[in-house]
């Protein structure tokens, strides 16, 4: 089965590459793949609950401007909240004929991102890390995962 009659459209692994003195990165082969073939931007903004960058399909954020929409009254503090930490700092970032984008200063220093930057594939979005700071996080998660013991709930309809 060829990439393009994939059932499932995934972000998965994790890629470091080099950001140089303009903040240009150049973004892994198949996560941008997968934003062609869904024929979406790339959109990104400062995590509010990880020292990285958040990055969203156009689907994806139209998908969660719905479920703020569903969730809470418009005019809530949860509401204003969410909507000004998602987006009121997010930009759309289109990348260069070579598959580079140029990340902002903001989002750079909110994620200590200088000469390198971790790609980290979460399924349906991505993140970006600096390096460093990703594989500390990851060993805590280990631990926190192995100690508590995660599992996930099975579904009805999957083939497991």
């Amino acid at each position: 089965m060829t990439k393009a009659n994939r059932k499932y459209s995934l972000f998965l692994d994790t890629t470091l590459n080099k950001v140089d003195a303009k903040g240009r990165v150049s973004i892994p082969a198949d996560f941008r793949a997968l934003l062609e073939q869904k024929d979406t931007p790339l959109t990104a903004f400062r995590s509010f609950s990880a020292p990285c960058i958040e990055c969203r399909t156009g689907e994806m954020m139209e998908k969660m401007a719905q479920d703020i929409e569903s969730s809470y009254d418009p005019f809530s503090r949860e509401s204003n909240d969410l909507t000004d930490l998602i987006f009121a700092d997010a930009k759309e970032f289109p990348f260069d004929s070579t598959g580079r984008i140029v990340l902002t200063e903001k989002l750079m220093k909110h994620a200590g991102i200088t000469d390198k930057a971790l790609f980290v594939g979460k399924g349906k979005t991505f993140q970006i890390w600096n390096p460093e700071t990703y594989e500390a996080e990851a060993e805590k998660r280990r631990e926190r995962a192995l100690s508590e013991r995660f599992s996930l709930k099975r579904g009805g309809d999957d083939d497991r």
